[in-house]
């Protein structure tokens, strides 16, 4: 059994929002399982739990770059914000965008790939920008998506400069419709995912564990109302069924008209393209998602700096 500290009920308080002594009791109930803890408070309502964003923690940037058919994105972290503003870590957030884009898309690829005119690869050119900018930096990670015919197109929210920000989204259209339609499509679905961080594109690619455990929780809630099991049952549906259209892409309602559902304005599109249209794949960072950062007292970190205890 782990041990039931301050921080762990901390931690818990933060994720639901419960009161301390429910943390408490859910941690003791739970042997200390943090996510067991979570799903416990869940069950007895006591915490409104939705999917759960990482704790934005990191700074950096996040760079987009697109040709046709292809489209990549890469995170690139710093200790502060203030380095995403230097013009040497934007230059060298873009490059390394642009390098995935012409490459694999795998992170690690991308570390060994040549840096262009410098004779390093672009881990070597990192580090030689460390050395530079005096602040610890990391390419975190990268994606890229491709289509044989359509467009990928991407979106930064609150852009810094063109193509760099702290919300990258790629979204992948196979079509052989109007390219220009197309885009303009991909623009405003890729602002719509921005906005709703949906998890899978489609009911099928929706991760099997967290939909059991979805389904654990709503169907305890559900039996808590007291009602026949064919009722829960028939409860149960429509609460999973209300899970998808918050998680699931296509069964996402549209944020640009607040009605139509994702999967029926890629199906209209297909009459202004031209063509059939489907949308393949798509891609959504964050910056510093899911990274925690350690709490700290500055004052004590001036009073140590000065050489005091």
């Amino acid at each position: 059994m782990a041990e039931i500290t301050a921080a762990l009920v901390k931690e818990l308080r933060e994720k639901t929002g419960a009161g301390m002594m429910d943390c408490k009791k859910a941690l003791a109930e739970t042997q200390g399982d943090l996510e067991g803890a979570v799903d416990w408070l869940r069950k007895k309502g006591l915490a409104a739990a939705a999917k759960k964003s990482g704790r934005v923690a990191a700074e950096g940037l996040v760079a987009v770059a697109t040709a046709g058919t292809a489209g990549a994105v890469v995170e690139v972290n710093a200790e502060t914000d203030f380095v995403a503003r230097n013009d040497k870590f934007q230059a060298f957030s873009l490059k390394a965008a642009e390098l995935t884009l012409s490459g694999s898309g795998d992170v690690e690829g991308l570390k060994g790939t040549a840096y262009p005119d410098a004779g390093r690869t672009v881990q070597e050119e990192l580090t030689n920008l460390i050395a530079t900018i005096g602040e610890n930096m990391n390419i975190r990670r990268s994606a890229k998506l491709s289509v044989p015919a359509g467009v990928v197109v991407s979106y930064v929210h609150s852009a810094i400069a063109p193509g760099l920000g702290k919300i990258g989204v790629l979204v992948a259209l196979e079509s052989t419709g109007d390219a220009a339609k197309l885009n303009d499509l991909g623009k405003q679905i890729a602002m719509h995912i921005a906005a709703a961080r949906p998890d899978a594109l489609d009911i099928a690619d929706v991760d099997t564990s967290a939909l059991e455990r979805e389904r654990n929780v709503l169907a305890e809630q559900a039996r808590a109302s007291g009602k026949p099991e064919n009722i829960v049952e028939k409860m149960l549906e429509g609460r999973i069924r209300k899970y998808y259209e918050e998680v699931v892409l296509l069964e996402q309602t549209y944020v640009i008209d607040g009605e139509t559902k994702v999967r029926k304005v890629v199906e209209n599109a297909a009459k202004d393209v031209g063509a059939p249209v489907k949308v393949t794949g798509f891609v959504r960072f964050a910056l510093g998602e899911g990274i925690e950062k350690a709490e700290s007292d500055f004052a004590a970190e001036v009073a140590a700096a000065a050489g005091q205890k």
